[in-house]
């Protein structure tokens, strides 16, 4: 794995390369950065703009475009999170040159057409309507809405029915004009292809070159607030979070910690005391959600309706406990075992190499900080780990949000 750049309009845009002749394929993905839901300016429009560049080209339209690829066994596919934007090509090698020139067209000439928008805008409208009876979902969303309010994050990236009525062509046009640019792009490339066979400037002629942009934080609420909301419901679903205020160098005493006490599944505390030991829930789970702009420790359960204030206790007690009293040398070790011994499964594809090494770049990283983070959690010490658990008790600052039924 290596990092290149190549020179795209004045502009020395990154290139995250790894070469592998194992199989006859290519992956090529386009990153844009500060690019995403973090960037609209009305609710739905980032997740729409994308659902129209999977719609192919306005002279081809969706169905003759996709049959182009279908036939040659060829994935073209444009994705957004809260903050970047994607598009990738999955194929094999002999069909990378039509695979590129098709990506070209899809970016000078995406289908901006009416017809196209309102089609999309109705298979948003019945997701919306789909989620209303999804609890685990809403529960989710009215969490997000606590802890991060007056943030994009607040509100689902989806959009609502009012949203997307709102959104224009234009306005879609224009959040792909001013996100899809040259000055916020890194790429990544992988598999029975050199640099020198992508046609980088051919394919991203189009786009402008824009100007680098700045990621906003958002600050993770402590208000501790609780919120109950009824709906006819056989259980209750509890959601929970809690600011995580991790620094860089950190992130894997957190990811440890955070195994140990809630995303390991039967082996972490959380699950041991709650599910175990007291029977309240099938499962639950707690983990990091840490990212460049925002960052959290949150978790999830589900519990009999009548259970629901029972649980909620026990989840505050054990988050007590555990920056309390740390952990032991027990579940240190069981975790390392874990965690090391599942290290070739996490990179045995191309693509799993490929996905740690853009995160690795993505978050400011050297290449090669997944393998240094393994030796530090491999040489890691209680006491350490500890001292780390303890310093951080603004996890104890927790909000919930619970759907539940009244008994």
């Amino acid at each position: 794995m290596e990092r290149l750049d190549t020179l795209i309009k004045g502009i020395n845009v990154p290139v995250i390369y790894e070469k592998s002749s194992n199989l006859p394929i290519v992956y090529l993905k386009l990153v844009f950065k500060v690019a995403g839901v973090g960037q609209e300016s009305v609710a739905g429009l980032a997740k729409l703009s994308t659902a129209l560049l999977n719609e192919g080209t306005k002279k081809l339209g969706v169905n003759e475009f996709s049959s182009k690829l279908e036939i040659r066994a060829i994935d073209i596919n444009a994705e957004c999170g809260f903050e970047t934007f994607s598009i990738e090509i999955n194929c094999l090698k002999e069909h990378f040159d039509f695979a590129q020139n098709m990506l070209k067209d899809l970016l000078k000439d995406p289908n901006l057409t009416k017809s196209t928008l309102d089609k999309l805008k109705t298979q948003a409208l019945g997701i919306i309507a789909a989620n209303k009876t999804d609890f685990d979902y809403q529960a989710k969303i009215a969490l997000n809405k606590i802890l991060f309010d007056g943030s994009n994050l607040a509100y689902a990236s989806i959009g609502t029915k009012q949203s997307l009525e709102n959104i224009s062509l234009s306005d879609v046009k224009k959040f792909l004009k001013e996100n899809l640019d040259i000055s916020n792009l890194f790429i990544v490339l992988g598999g029975d292809v050199e640099p020198s066979e992508v046609k980088f400037s051919a394919i991203l002629d189009s786009l402008e070159v824009g100007k680098p942009r700045e990621l906003e934080p958002v600050k993770t609420s402590d208000i501790c607030k609780k919120e109950f909301i009824k709906e006819q419901t056989e259980q209750a679903y509890i959601y929970f979070g809690a600011p995580f205020n991790v620094k860089k160098d950190e992130r894997y005493l957190a990811n440890v910690s955070a195994f140990i006490l809630g995303s390991s599944g039967f082996g972490s505390r959380l699950m041991e005391e709650i599910r175990v030991k007291r029977g309240l829930a099938y499962s639950v789970y707690a983990k990091n959600n840490i990212s460049l702009s925002h960052s959290s420790f949150e978790g999830y359960m589900q519990t009999k309706n009548e259970s629901k204030d029972e649980a909620i206790e026990l989840i505050i007690s054990e988050f007590d406990k555990f920056i309390k009293d740390g952990v032991t040398q027990k579940e240190l070790d069981a975790a390392k075992n874990f965690l090391l011994g599942s290290e070739p499964l996490s990179k045995e594809t191309l693509f799993k190499r490929l996905a740690i090494a853009q995160n690795e770049y993505y978050s400011g990283f050297e290449l090669g900080e997944f393998d240094a983070n393994l030796k530090k959690i491999k040489e890691l010490k209680l006491d350490d780990l500890n001292k780390f658990i303890k310093a951080h008790t603004e996890i104890l600052k927790q909000s919930f949000a619970v759907i539940y039924n009244e008994i």
